[in-house]
C-alpha cells in the first residue's frame, strides 16, 4: 500500500512536503512519484524518481510546470518519497497521488497505461 500525507490550504508563494510510504507487500521498488489532478482535468505527472543502477544515480524527471519549483526526493530506508513543494501557485491546486512501481516501465507512463501502486491522494490547496 501507498500512504500519502502533508497536503493542505497554502498562500500562494508558501511551501508544503508531501510525504508517501510504501509498505506491506510492495517488496522491491523502482520508481515513485507524483501525479496530480485538478478539479476537472486529467491527471497529470508531477515528478518521478528512478532507481539508479550499480553504476549510476538515481535520476529524476519534473513536469515543466513544476521545475525549478519542486524538489522530489526518496529515502530508501523507509520506501518513502517526498515532494518539496516551493513558490506555490494557485494553479497547484489539485489532489497528489503518490505512485509506485516495483518494474522497469517507466512511472511516467503508470496512468495512462494502467499499472503501478497508487496511493489514495492528499489535497492541497493554493490560495490567492
Amino acid at each position: 500500500q501507498l500512504q500519502a500525507s502533508g497536503g493542505g490550504l497554502v498562500q500562494a508563494g508558501g511551501s508544503l512536503r508531501l510525504s508517501c510510504t510504501a509498505s506491506g507487500s510492495i517488496l522491491r521498488i523502482n520508481a515513485m512519484g507524483w501525479y496530480r489532478q485538478a478539479p476537472g482535468k486529467q491527471r497529470e505527472l508531477v515528478a518521478v524518481r528512478t532507481t539508479g543502477t550499480m553504476l549510476t544515480d538515481d535520476s529524476t524527471n519534473y513536469a515543466d510546470p513544476v521545475k525549478g519549483r519542486f524538489t522530489i526526493s526518496r529515502d530508501n530506508a523507509k520506501n518513502t518519497v517526498y515532494l518539496q513543494m516551493n513558490s506555490l501557485k494557485p494553479e497547484d491546486t489539485a489532489v497528489y497521488y503518490c505512485a509506485a512501481d516495483a518494474s522497469n516501465a517507466p512511472l511516467e507512463s503508470a496512468w495512462l497505461k494502467g499499472y503501478g501502486y497508487w496511493g489514495q491522494g492528499t489535497e492541497l490547496t493554493v490560495s490567492s
